[in-house]
């Protein structure tokens, strides 16, 4: 049987040729309304790919990363041609995304607007297929991925036009649905709304899971057949994250009771910021000081060794269930 091909920024790629894979990572980042401070906050380009490329090649140099995907949703600053040169000059497979932030955090007025006049799941469901097959605007890049976002404590109407457009284009496309959930709530009832939709759980995955580390919380997940993605590694002590050191243990614990074959591990990492350049305060700089694309393999890949995973344990996870992910197998 042929191997399932993914669509990657500079083209297709067969899954079985991602290798080493970083699951939700962004190379640049805006929070809607980032393009209205471009007097004090212009967008160095230039600067940006240099940046990225220098951090990609370093990966790929010390860790072997193959595949990167970037998660940034569509009105968050996502930019295909970027990441297409990106990828071109580092040598590391990037995935980029189709999809839409959450209802407090994204761009929600324009779609909001719209349901207000017709059918916005029908429109949101013909961005997402012709995106996916077709490309970006005129840029060429077809994502390989879709992208959805719930609230904290609750998927709004608005959130679920997404989930239910974004598991239609999956039912056309075989492509993969990746979620933001915010502050460890909502894990369980995302994949129960998605698999209730008819979502393939092999081409599922739930996201920000490591900011939950209530072990029922986490299999209520599992048990469905999904995929749980701890993919805010390194950052701690803000935006709902608890402290790293917390995480470990119940990671290897999800590890030992046989949820390998289910875990993905990532960062939420930025590259670069758009808009002006972020004041972190004092206090908070030890929070984020591990906030970096290389934390899991410097630090978290020895703690959960240290802690008794193996590994070959270590290679499922950032190896084989991303493949798998995309194969949906």
């Amino acid at each position: 049987m042929a191997a399932k091909m993914v669509n990657t920024v500079a083209g297709p790629v067969s899954a079985d040729e991602l290798g080493l894979t970083l699951m939700h990572e962004h190379i640049v980042f805006g929070y809607p309304g980032w393009n209205g401070d471009v007097t004090l906050g212009a967008f160095d380009r230039p600067a940006a790919v240099k940046q990225a490329v220098e951090t990609l090649s370093a990966l790929k140099q010390a860790f072997g990363l193959g595949t990167l995907v970037d998660a940034t949703p569509n009105e968050t600053g996502r930019d295909p041609l970027l990441l297409k040169e990106v990828s071109e000059k580092s040598g590391v497979n990037i995935v980029c995304s189709t999809g839409y932030y959450s209802q407090a955090e994204g761009g929600a007025a324009y779609f909001a607007f719209r349901a207000s006049l017709g059918d916005a799941v029908a429109e949101i469901r013909e961005m997402f297929l012709t995106e996916l097959t077709k490309g970006v605007a005129d840029t060429g890049v077809r994502p390989g991925v879709i992208k959805l976002a719930s609230s904290q404590g609750q998927i709004t109407d608005y959130e679920k036009m997404f989930f239910t457009a974004a598991v239609a284009a999956q039912k056309e496309t075989g492509a993969p649905i990746i979620t933001h959930t915010e502050h460890g709530t909502m894990g369980p009832e995302q994949a129960k709304f998605l698999l209730e939709l008819g979502a393939d759980p092999k081409r599922t995955m739930i996201g920000h899971m490591c900011d939950n580390l209530d072990l029922d919380y986490q299999e209520a997940v599992l048990r469905q057949g999904v995929y749980v993605s701890w993919d805010r590694m390194g950052l701690q002590g803000l935006a709902g994250c608890p402290m790293e050191a917390t995480r470990y243990p119940v990671l290897n614990e999800l590890i030992q009771r046989g949820w390998a074959k289910q875990l993905m591990l990532s960062h939420d990492s930025i590259n670069t910021w758009l808009g002006r350049p972020l004041s972190i305060p004092e206090a908070a700089l030890p929070m984020v000081i591990d906030w970096r694309p290389d934390h899991i393999f410097n630090k978290v890949a020895p703690a959960l060794l240290a802690g008794g995973a193996t590994q070959a344990d270590l290679d499922v996870i950032l190896k084989d269930n991303p493949r798998r992910l995309f194969a949906g197998v």
